[in-house]
């Protein structure tokens, strides 16, 4: 028999590991507002955001995303929280969508300047305790917002404990620097090479 068909060698095993997981846990009893950062050429770095939001709707916890680059695209979570959470979600749209639909650079920085403003004032509002950015590292890769006055504004103008979340492919090696969290989410199959196109529930 082995640890994972006996029984009584399986209780033992994971009677250590929890033993040995209580001692870590003994020692993690900090709090702060965490910088978070979702990148890579992966899927679900939006998804990932949207789903902390659930979290924080269902801790009562106020919360807002202002979406950076997608623009009308319209989205299921962008309905649904406009929709059913329209008091415990604040959602701003900036952007006009993709920099190669839009094909007017003046016009994207605009937008992204303009969402970035209201992102600060949702990231400073004492109510607001949990913002997503979705999107932000496009328009940081394009130089549409200065990455040294992002950069700036979270370190020394976040409230301690609001939590922010910026996502997009090709985060600056600057903001993961400084991030207290980053999830890097890798390609390794994607049906849209195999000619299928983005589809709703799965893309948007």
């Amino acid at each position: 028999m082995t640890d994972t068909t006996d029984p009584a060698r399986h209780r033992d095993k994971m009677q250590k590991i929890k033993a040995a997981r209580d001692r870590m846990m003994e020692g993690k009893t900090g709090e702060k507002g965490l910088v978070i950062v979702h990148t890579g050429a992966g899927k679900g770095k939006s998804s990932s955001g949207f789903g902390m939001i659930m979290r924080c709707i269902a801790h009562n916890m106020p919360c807002a995303v202002v979406q950076f680059i997608k623009g009308n695209w319209s989205t299921g979570e962008r309905d649904f929280l406009r929709t059913r959470f329209a008091e415990e979600c604040t959602f701003v749209v900036s952007g006009e969508g993709f920099t190669w639909e839009t094909q007017d650079r003046d016009r994207d920085i605009a937008a992204a300047r303009a969402g970035w403003e209201q992102a600060k004032a949702l990231i400073r509002n004492p109510d607001i305790r949990f913002v997503l950015l979705d999107e932000i590292n496009i328009a940081l890769r394009y130089d549409y917002l200065p990455l040294d006055e992002v950069l700036e504004f979270l370190r020394n103008e976040k409230p301690p404990m609001t939590h922010v979340v910026l996502t997009g492919r090709n985060a600056k090696p600057e903001l993961i620097e400084m991030a207290d969290l980053v999830t890097e989410m890798t390609l390794i199959k994607h049906p849209f090479r195999e000619g299928i196109k983005a589809q709703k529930g799965v893309e948007f």
